[in-house]
């Protein structure tokens, strides 16, 4: 079966392509109807500016609802979040740490440590 996250990262990508595409086709469009209607170079501008505010808004809506929903179906297939898998490994770097003490405390008793303690 196909990495989920590979999947993910390639429809993505593909997503991103398609709105460049259609960026790039949009200003063709706006540059050909600013010559067809006679706008000055300054209208153009600003109605380049305003199309293009509009545009990246529309992209950062598009990129969350993506996001949001590769999140949704993640999460049904419980898959863990990079904080659940960092707070994994702090974790059992904590208890590896405990571990290599208590082997080290038991190394010292072996090798004449307090009496009490030697058997």
């Amino acid at each position: 079966m196909p990495d989920l996250q590979e999947l993910f990262k390639e429809a993505w990508s593909q997503a991103l392509v398609g709105l460049n595409a259609a960026e790039a086709e949009a200003e063709k469009v706006l540059r050909r109807f600013a010559d067809a209607a006679g706008l000055a170079p300054e209208d153009v501008k600003r109605h380049a500016r305003e199309f293009g505010e509009r545009l990246s808004q529309q992209r950062r809506e598009i990129e969350r609802a993506v996001d949001d929903a590769v999140k949704r179906a993640a999460a049904g297939f419980r898959v863990p979040t990079r904080d659940e898998v960092d707070a994994l490994n702090r974790r059992v770097a904590e208890i590896a740490a405990r571990v290599e003490a208590l082997a080290a405390e038991r190394s010292e008793e072996g090798a004449g440590g307090p009496p009490e303690h030697r058997r």
